[in-house]
Protein backbone atom coordinates (compact mmCIF):
# COMPACT_ATOMS: atom_id res chain seq x y z
CA UNK A 1 0.00 0.00 0.00
CA UNK A 2 1.17 3.33 -0.92
CA UNK A 3 1.96 6.22 1.26
CA UNK A 4 -0.28 8.09 -0.66
CA UNK A 5 -3.50 6.53 -0.20
CA UNK A 6 -2.95 7.03 3.71
CA UNK A 7 -4.62 10.50 3.58
CA UNK A 8 -8.15 8.84 2.88
CA UNK A 9 -7.70 8.24 6.20
CA UNK A 10 -5.77 10.94 7.83
CA UNK A 11 -8.84 13.44 6.65
CA UNK A 12 -11.03 10.48 8.31
CA UNK A 13 -8.93 10.99 11.65
CA UNK A 14 -9.49 15.46 10.94
CA UNK A 15 -13.18 14.80 10.83
CA UNK A 16 -13.63 12.91 14.09
CA UNK A 17 -11.69 15.43 15.91
CA UNK A 18 -14.47 18.12 14.47
CA UNK A 19 -10.88 19.61 12.98
CA UNK A 20 -11.58 19.56 9.09
CA UNK A 21 -11.99 22.77 7.82
CA UNK A 22 -13.92 24.46 4.91
CA UNK A 23 -14.14 26.82 2.32
CA UNK A 24 -16.50 29.28 1.51
CA UNK A 25 -17.25 31.17 -1.55
CA UNK A 26 -17.93 34.81 -0.16
CA UNK A 27 -19.29 38.30 -1.50
CA UNK A 28 -19.39 41.57 0.00
CA UNK A 29 -22.84 43.21 0.69
CA UNK A 30 -23.67 46.51 2.39
CA UNK A 31 -22.23 47.12 6.07
CA UNK A 32 -20.91 44.56 7.84
CA UNK A 33 -22.49 41.66 5.46
CA UNK A 34 -21.62 38.81 3.32
CA UNK A 35 -23.04 36.77 0.25
CA UNK A 36 -22.03 33.03 1.73
CA UNK A 37 -22.28 30.44 -0.65
CA UNK A 38 -25.61 32.58 -1.84
CA UNK A 39 -26.65 33.23 1.37
CA UNK A 40 -26.71 36.58 2.53
CA UNK A 41 -25.40 36.53 6.21
CA UNK A 42 -24.05 39.42 8.76
CA UNK A 43 -20.62 38.48 9.14
CA UNK A 44 -18.68 38.72 12.79
CA UNK A 45 -15.80 37.39 10.81
CA UNK A 46 -13.73 39.49 8.61
CA UNK A 47 -10.38 41.41 9.89
CA UNK A 48 -11.56 44.72 7.99
CA UNK A 49 -11.72 46.52 11.41
CA UNK A 50 -12.52 49.68 10.12
CA UNK A 51 -14.89 48.80 7.06
CA UNK A 52 -12.63 50.43 4.48
CA UNK A 53 -12.09 47.53 1.91
CA UNK A 54 -14.99 48.71 0.22
CA UNK A 55 -14.81 52.33 0.52
CA UNK A 56 -14.89 54.58 -2.52
CA UNK A 57 -12.26 56.21 -1.80
CA UNK A 58 -10.32 53.27 -2.24
CA UNK A 59 -12.06 51.63 -5.13
CA UNK A 60 -10.88 54.78 -6.57
CA UNK A 61 -7.92 54.62 -6.26
CA UNK A 62 -7.39 51.65 -7.66
CA UNK A 63 -9.28 52.96 -10.78
CA UNK A 64 -7.03 55.82 -11.30
CA UNK A 65 -4.08 53.81 -10.78
CA UNK A 66 -5.08 50.83 -13.40
CA UNK A 67 -4.64 53.16 -15.99
CA UNK A 68 -1.16 54.30 -15.04
CA UNK A 69 -0.03 51.50 -14.20
CA UNK A 70 -1.88 48.61 -15.06
CA UNK A 71 -2.77 45.76 -13.35
CA UNK A 72 0.93 43.48 -12.55
CA UNK A 73 3.86 44.47 -11.41
CA UNK A 74 5.99 42.64 -13.83
CA UNK A 75 9.00 41.55 -11.37
CA UNK A 76 10.28 41.54 -8.31
CA UNK A 77 10.95 44.75 -6.35
CA UNK A 78 14.89 44.27 -7.52
CA UNK A 79 14.17 44.16 -11.20
CA UNK A 80 11.44 45.92 -12.17
CA UNK A 81 8.61 45.80 -9.80
CA UNK A 82 9.55 48.75 -7.56
CA UNK A 83 6.70 51.55 -8.93
CA UNK A 84 6.78 55.13 -7.67
CA UNK A 85 4.07 54.08 -6.02
CA UNK A 86 5.37 51.23 -4.13
CA UNK A 87 8.07 53.68 -3.26
CA UNK A 88 5.44 56.77 -2.05
CA UNK A 89 4.14 53.90 -0.16
CA UNK A 90 6.79 53.21 1.71
CA UNK A 91 7.94 56.62 2.45
CA UNK A 92 4.35 57.35 4.07
CA UNK A 93 4.40 54.52 6.05
CA UNK A 94 7.61 55.14 7.78
CA UNK A 95 5.97 58.63 8.74
CA UNK A 96 3.00 57.03 9.51
CA UNK A 97 4.64 54.63 12.56
CA UNK A 98 7.09 57.07 12.86
CA UNK A 99 10.01 55.56 12.14
CA UNK A 100 12.87 55.98 10.06
CA UNK A 101 12.50 53.84 7.06
CA UNK A 102 9.83 50.93 5.69
CA UNK A 103 10.03 48.20 3.26
CA UNK A 104 6.95 47.09 1.66
CA UNK A 105 5.95 43.01 1.05
CA UNK A 106 3.02 41.44 -1.51
CA UNK A 107 1.54 39.30 1.78
CA UNK A 108 1.98 39.70 5.86
CA UNK A 109 2.99 36.11 5.61
CA UNK A 110 5.97 35.59 3.66
CA UNK A 111 6.68 38.86 5.44
CA UNK A 112 7.50 37.43 8.80
CA UNK A 113 8.18 33.85 7.28
CA UNK A 114 11.59 35.56 4.86
CA UNK A 115 12.41 38.67 7.69
CA UNK A 116 13.74 36.06 10.83
CA UNK A 117 16.03 34.31 8.68
CA UNK A 118 17.35 36.86 7.52
CA UNK A 119 18.00 38.71 10.69
CA UNK A 120 19.51 35.11 12.92
CA UNK A 121 20.97 31.87 11.62
CA UNK A 122 22.86 28.80 12.72
CA UNK A 123 24.32 29.81 16.14
CA UNK A 124 22.32 32.50 17.17
CA UNK A 125 19.35 32.22 19.96
CA UNK A 126 15.40 33.14 19.02
CA UNK A 127 12.73 34.21 21.85
CA UNK A 128 9.53 33.47 20.50
CA UNK A 129 5.76 33.79 22.92
CA UNK A 130 3.83 30.36 22.66
CA UNK A 131 1.00 32.58 21.34
CA UNK A 132 2.96 34.01 18.18
CA UNK A 133 1.01 33.75 14.93
CA UNK A 134 2.30 30.95 12.57
CA UNK A 135 4.26 33.09 10.27
CA UNK A 136 6.59 34.15 13.14
CA UNK A 137 6.64 30.25 14.30
CA UNK A 138 7.49 29.53 10.60
CA UNK A 139 9.99 32.27 9.92
CA UNK A 140 11.80 30.88 13.50
CA UNK A 141 11.86 27.32 12.36
CA UNK A 142 13.47 28.64 8.85
CA UNK A 143 16.20 30.62 10.74
CA UNK A 144 17.82 27.74 12.08
CA UNK A 145 18.62 29.35 15.29
CA UNK A 146 17.87 27.90 18.21
CA UNK A 147 14.71 28.54 19.44
CA UNK A 148 13.41 29.22 23.05
CA UNK A 149 9.60 29.56 23.54
CA UNK A 150 8.44 31.59 26.55
CA UNK A 151 4.89 31.33 28.47
CA UNK A 152 2.69 33.40 26.81
CA UNK A 153 3.93 37.43 28.02
CA UNK A 154 5.68 36.34 31.26
CA UNK A 155 8.55 38.70 30.87
CA UNK A 156 10.05 36.76 33.99
CA UNK A 157 10.48 33.83 32.32
CA UNK A 158 11.65 35.47 29.38
CA UNK A 159 14.36 37.31 31.43
CA UNK A 160 15.36 33.92 32.44
CA UNK A 161 16.02 32.56 29.46
CA UNK A 162 18.06 35.45 27.54
CA UNK A 163 20.57 35.91 30.60
CA UNK A 164 21.05 32.16 30.62
CA UNK A 165 21.72 31.71 26.40
CA UNK A 166 25.59 32.22 25.69
CA UNK A 167 24.36 33.28 22.33
CA UNK A 168 25.82 36.84 21.17
CA UNK A 169 22.93 37.32 18.53
CA UNK A 170 19.22 37.43 20.09
CA UNK A 171 16.07 38.08 18.80
CA UNK A 172 12.90 38.28 20.65
CA UNK A 173 9.45 37.52 18.49
CA UNK A 174 6.23 39.02 19.77
CA UNK A 175 3.10 39.72 18.30
CA UNK A 176 1.49 42.97 19.57
CA UNK A 177 -1.88 42.29 19.57
CA UNK A 178 -2.70 38.45 20.00
CA UNK A 179 -5.13 36.95 16.69
CA UNK A 180 -6.69 34.54 18.45
CA UNK A 181 -7.07 36.06 22.34
CA UNK A 182 -7.21 39.87 21.54
CA UNK A 183 -4.76 41.03 24.31
CA UNK A 184 -1.48 43.34 24.05
CA UNK A 185 1.56 42.59 24.74
CA UNK A 186 4.01 44.71 27.36
CA UNK A 187 5.96 46.32 24.44
CA UNK A 188 7.87 48.63 26.71
CA UNK A 189 8.55 45.57 29.18
CA UNK A 190 9.68 43.51 25.94
CA UNK A 191 12.07 46.14 25.01
CA UNK A 192 13.50 46.75 28.31
CA UNK A 193 14.50 43.42 28.42
CA UNK A 194 15.97 43.21 25.15
CA UNK A 195 18.05 46.61 26.08
CA UNK A 196 19.51 44.58 29.23
CA UNK A 197 20.51 41.50 27.54
CA UNK A 198 21.26 42.62 24.48
CA UNK A 199 18.62 41.77 21.96
CA UNK A 200 16.73 42.88 18.76
CA UNK A 201 12.71 42.88 18.94
CA UNK A 202 10.55 42.10 16.33
CA UNK A 203 7.03 43.19 16.65
CA UNK A 204 3.87 42.14 14.64
CA UNK A 205 1.50 44.66 14.64
CA UNK A 206 -0.82 42.71 12.18
CA UNK A 207 -4.40 43.84 14.36
CA UNK A 208 -2.69 46.89 15.89
CA UNK A 209 -1.87 48.70 13.09
CA UNK A 210 -4.84 51.64 11.85
CA UNK A 211 -6.80 50.33 15.34
CA UNK A 212 -4.67 51.54 18.02
CA UNK A 213 -2.36 54.33 19.30
CA UNK A 214 -2.79 58.23 18.13
CA UNK A 215 -4.56 58.52 14.95
CA UNK A 216 -4.51 54.57 14.85
CA UNK A 217 -0.55 54.14 14.12
CA UNK A 218 -0.48 50.97 15.93
CA UNK A 219 0.51 49.21 19.13
CA UNK A 220 4.02 50.67 18.91
CA UNK A 221 2.48 54.76 19.37
CA UNK A 222 -0.35 53.77 22.02
CA UNK A 223 2.84 52.75 23.59
CA UNK A 224 4.91 55.74 23.11
CA UNK A 225 7.70 54.35 21.47
CA UNK A 226 7.96 55.79 17.74
CA UNK A 227 9.85 59.13 16.50
CA UNK A 228 12.59 60.29 19.08
CA UNK A 229 11.33 57.91 21.43
CA UNK A 230 12.24 54.80 18.82
CA UNK A 231 14.93 52.40 19.76
CA UNK A 232 17.17 51.08 17.40
CA UNK A 233 17.03 47.60 18.97
CA UNK A 234 13.10 47.26 17.17
CA UNK A 235 11.84 46.31 14.02
CA UNK A 236 7.56 46.90 13.79
CA UNK A 237 6.03 45.25 11.65
CA UNK A 238 2.36 45.78 10.68
CA UNK A 239 -0.12 44.20 7.78
CA UNK A 240 -1.87 46.16 5.47
CA UNK A 241 -5.10 43.65 4.83
CA UNK A 242 -6.68 44.13 8.24
CA UNK A 243 -7.38 47.48 9.19
CA UNK A 244 -6.10 49.12 6.21
CA UNK A 245 -8.61 46.80 4.17
CA UNK A 246 -6.05 46.14 1.18
CA UNK A 247 -3.53 43.81 1.02
CA UNK A 248 0.29 42.98 1.70
CA UNK A 249 2.50 44.31 5.00
CA UNK A 250 5.63 46.26 5.72
CA UNK A 251 8.22 46.28 8.14
CA UNK A 252 9.70 49.52 9.81
CA UNK A 253 12.96 50.53 11.77
CA UNK A 254 15.94 51.92 11.73
CA UNK A 255 17.79 52.45 8.22
CA UNK A 256 20.56 49.97 8.57
CA UNK A 257 18.45 46.96 9.61
CA UNK A 258 15.68 47.84 7.00
CA UNK A 259 18.63 48.27 4.44
CA UNK A 260 19.83 44.95 5.67
CA UNK A 261 16.31 43.26 5.21
CA UNK A 262 15.96 44.85 1.61
CA UNK A 263 19.45 43.12 0.47
CA UNK A 264 18.47 39.47 2.30
CA UNK A 265 14.85 38.45 2.79
CA UNK A 266 14.35 36.50 0.43
CA UNK A 267 10.18 36.79 0.02
CA UNK A 268 11.38 40.57 -1.16
CA UNK A 269 14.55 39.40 -3.14
CA UNK A 270 12.87 36.41 -5.49
CA UNK A 271 8.79 37.57 -5.42
CA UNK A 272 7.06 39.34 -7.90
CA UNK A 273 6.42 43.29 -6.31
CA UNK A 274 2.75 43.47 -5.01
CA UNK A 275 1.09 45.60 -8.49
CA UNK A 276 0.94 49.49 -8.05
CA UNK A 277 -2.76 49.51 -7.80
CA UNK A 278 -2.40 48.05 -4.24
CA UNK A 279 0.30 50.38 -3.04
CA UNK A 280 -2.13 53.23 -4.37
CA UNK A 281 -5.59 51.60 -2.55
CA UNK A 282 -3.11 51.76 0.63
CA UNK A 283 -2.05 55.17 0.29
CA UNK A 284 -5.50 56.41 0.17
CA UNK A 285 -6.65 53.79 3.37
CA UNK A 286 -3.50 55.48 5.00
CA UNK A 287 -4.81 58.75 4.65
CA UNK A 288 -8.36 58.09 5.60
CA UNK A 289 -6.78 56.23 9.03
CA UNK A 290 -4.82 59.27 10.54
CA UNK A 291 -7.56 61.96 9.55
CA UNK A 292 -10.95 63.00 11.44
CA UNK A 293 -12.66 60.04 9.44
CA UNK A 294 -10.16 57.52 10.60
CA UNK A 295 -11.03 58.77 14.13
CA UNK A 296 -15.09 58.63 13.57
CA UNK A 297 -14.32 55.15 12.48
CA UNK A 298 -12.47 54.06 15.65
CA UNK A 299 -14.90 55.45 18.19
CA UNK A 300 -17.59 53.47 16.09
CA UNK A 301 -15.45 50.32 16.65
CA UNK A 302 -14.69 50.95 20.26
CA UNK A 303 -18.41 51.47 21.13
CA UNK A 304 -19.07 48.44 19.67
CA UNK A 305 -16.45 46.33 21.68
CA UNK A 306 -17.74 48.03 24.86
CA UNK A 307 -21.69 46.72 23.93
CA UNK A 308 -20.75 43.19 23.18
CA UNK A 309 -18.94 42.93 26.21
CA UNK A 310 -21.43 44.44 28.17
CA UNK A 311 -23.99 41.70 26.77
CA UNK A 312 -21.39 39.36 27.36
CA UNK A 313 -20.27 40.54 31.17
CA UNK A 314 -20.95 37.79 33.62
CA UNK A 315 -24.74 38.24 34.88
CA UNK A 316 -25.59 39.75 31.85
CA UNK A 317 -27.46 36.09 30.84
CA UNK A 318 -28.02 33.13 32.90
CA UNK A 319 -28.15 31.08 29.83
CA UNK A 320 -24.80 32.07 29.00
CA UNK A 321 -23.47 32.02 32.15
CA UNK A 322 -24.96 28.22 32.71
CA UNK A 323 -23.34 27.47 29.85
CA UNK A 324 -20.10 28.52 30.56
CA UNK A 325 -18.40 30.22 27.89
CA UNK A 326 -15.49 32.66 28.89
CA UNK A 327 -15.18 36.11 27.29
CA UNK A 328 -11.26 36.83 27.29
CA UNK A 329 -9.81 40.30 28.27
CA UNK A 330 -9.58 42.05 25.22
CA UNK A 331 -10.34 45.84 24.40
CA UNK A 332 -9.35 45.26 20.20
CA UNK A 333 -11.74 44.54 18.23
CA UNK A 334 -10.78 40.92 18.68
CA UNK A 335 -13.34 39.43 21.12
CA UNK A 336 -12.59 35.56 21.86
CA UNK A 337 -15.20 33.63 23.48
CA UNK A 338 -14.11 30.49 24.77
CA UNK A 339 -16.75 27.24 24.58
CA UNK A 340 -14.45 24.15 25.65
CA UNK A 341 -14.77 21.47 22.84
CA UNK A 342 -14.52 21.71 19.36
CA UNK A 343 -17.42 19.73 18.46
CA UNK A 344 -19.71 22.00 20.98
CA UNK A 345 -17.47 25.38 19.32
CA UNK A 346 -19.22 23.76 15.87
CA UNK A 347 -22.41 23.34 17.01
CA UNK A 348 -22.47 26.80 18.30
CA UNK A 349 -21.70 28.04 15.02
CA UNK A 350 -24.35 26.28 13.58
CA UNK A 351 -26.87 27.76 16.05
CA UNK A 352 -25.97 31.29 14.57
CA UNK A 353 -25.49 30.78 11.05
CA UNK A 354 -29.19 29.46 11.25
CA UNK A 355 -29.83 32.77 12.97
CA UNK A 356 -28.35 34.29 10.08
CA UNK A 357 -25.28 35.47 11.35
CA UNK A 358 -21.41 34.35 10.35
CA UNK A 359 -19.06 33.84 13.20
CA UNK A 360 -16.06 31.39 13.11
CA UNK A 361 -15.38 28.26 15.29
CA UNK A 362 -11.63 28.56 15.99
CA UNK A 363 -10.16 24.74 16.96
CA UNK A 364 -6.67 23.51 18.11
CA UNK A 365 -3.95 23.42 16.79
CA UNK A 366 -4.51 27.31 16.23
CA UNK A 367 -5.54 27.46 19.85
CA UNK A 368 -4.88 25.19 22.63
CA UNK A 369 -6.71 21.86 23.02
CA UNK A 370 -9.84 22.32 25.31
CA UNK A 371 -10.02 26.38 24.28
CA UNK A 372 -12.00 25.89 21.00
CA UNK A 373 -13.60 29.23 20.92
CA UNK A 374 -15.64 31.53 18.59
CA UNK A 375 -13.35 34.90 17.30
CA UNK A 376 -15.95 37.14 17.27
CA UNK A 377 -14.05 40.29 14.73
CA UNK A 378 -15.79 43.07 15.16
CA UNK A 379 -15.98 46.12 12.79
CA UNK A 380 -16.52 50.17 12.30
CA UNK A 381 -19.10 48.98 9.48
CA UNK A 382 -21.35 46.64 12.61
CA UNK A 383 -24.12 49.18 13.87
CA UNK A 384 -25.26 48.57 17.35
CA UNK A 385 -28.58 46.48 16.00
CA UNK A 386 -25.92 44.22 14.17
CA UNK A 387 -24.04 43.19 17.98
CA UNK A 388 -27.95 43.30 19.74
CA UNK A 389 -28.79 40.24 17.23
CA UNK A 390 -25.81 38.69 18.03
CA UNK A 391 -25.94 38.79 21.51
CA UNK A 392 -29.74 37.44 21.05
CA UNK A 393 -28.62 35.12 18.92
CA UNK A 394 -25.89 33.58 21.47
CA UNK A 395 -28.35 33.74 24.56
CA UNK A 396 -30.49 31.71 22.50
CA UNK A 397 -27.54 29.23 21.54
CA UNK A 398 -26.66 29.37 25.08
CA UNK A 399 -30.53 27.75 26.18
CA UNK A 400 -30.70 25.25 22.99
CA UNK A 401 -27.46 23.53 24.18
Amino acid sequence: MSWLDEFDDRLAALDAQALRRRRRAVRPEAGARLNVDDQSLLAFCSNDYLGLANDPALKAAVHAAVEVYGVGAGASPMVSGHSVANAALERELAEAVQLPRALYFYAGYATNASIVPALVGAGDALFSDVLNHACLIDGARLSKAQVQRFAHADLAQLDTLLAASPARRKLVLSDAVFSMDGDVADIPGLLALCERHDALLLLDDAHGFGVLGPQGRGALAAAGITGAAASPRLLYMATLGKALGVAGAFVAGPEVLVEWLLQKARSYTYATAAPALLAEAVRASLRCVLTDEGERRRQQLRARIAQLRDGLAPGADAAVDAAGWALLPSHTAIQPLVIGDNATALAVMARLHEHGLWVPAIRPPTVPAGTARLRIALSAAHRRADVDELLGALRSAARGL
